[in-house]
């Protein structure tokens, strides 16, 4: 079925598609898309499939621990062109449930350039701040210092500041309040 393609790979036009898929399996669905690509030597129609994700650090037991989660949960980003059988063939992958926004005909509708430039620049945006925590802290609340040279000490925050993901918190060391700059990863709420 593929030889009936034409193989020249420069008149290909590949457009981005959004393939819908079992919430929770998307590396699975991606993995088996790309082995069923490879398998049939379709690489000429099928260049990407991505899972748009962030990182993002979780504090366990005072331990910052990198995580990884589906930005878009569901869904797998494809480029290809979708002709012949390749519609058909990644719609019995295990997994894909089917594309998003097909038309009543079963064809499936690409995604403007626009949509894809903002998804891939917030993808590459998420790579970059990978180690970025989320502020979710507000003046006057009370925390307690897990990480750094005042661990365990118990304080009250100042100020915040989410560019540089600090926060000033003033600590009583000695019977004497002192404040001290932190990053978000070094509290914890008490």
């Amino acid at each position: 079925m593929a030889e009936t393609v034409n193989k020249d790979s420069s008149s290909i036009v590949k457009k981005w598609y959004v393939v819908r898929a079992i919430s929770g399996q998307e590396k699975k669905v991606k993995q088996y898309i790309e082995v069923e690509i490879n398998r049939l030597k379709l690489n000429d129609y099928v260049s990407q499939v991505l899972i748009p994700t962030e990182k993002f650090i979780q504090i366990r037991n005072g331990k910052k621990i990198q995580k990884e989660r589906s930005f878009y949960p569901g869904y797998v980003l494809i480029e290809a062109a979708l002709v012949g059988e390749i519609t058909h063939i990644i719609k019995n992958i295990t997994g894909v449930i089917g594309f998003l926004g097909e038309t009543k005909r079963g064809e499936a509708v690409p995604m403007r350039l626009s949509e894809v430039n903002r998804i891939l620049g917030k993808v590459d945006e998420l790579t970059e701040a990978a180690s970025t925590v989320t502020s979710n802290y507000v003046v006057g609340e009370s925390v307690k210092v897990i990480n750094g040279p005042f661990n365990g000490f118990n304080g009250t925050i100042e100020e915040i500041n989410d560019e540089k993901k600090k926060i000033k918190v003033t600590v009583k060391i000695f019977g004497r309040k002192t404040p001290v700059e932190l990053s978000f990863g070094e509290v914890e709420r008490e």
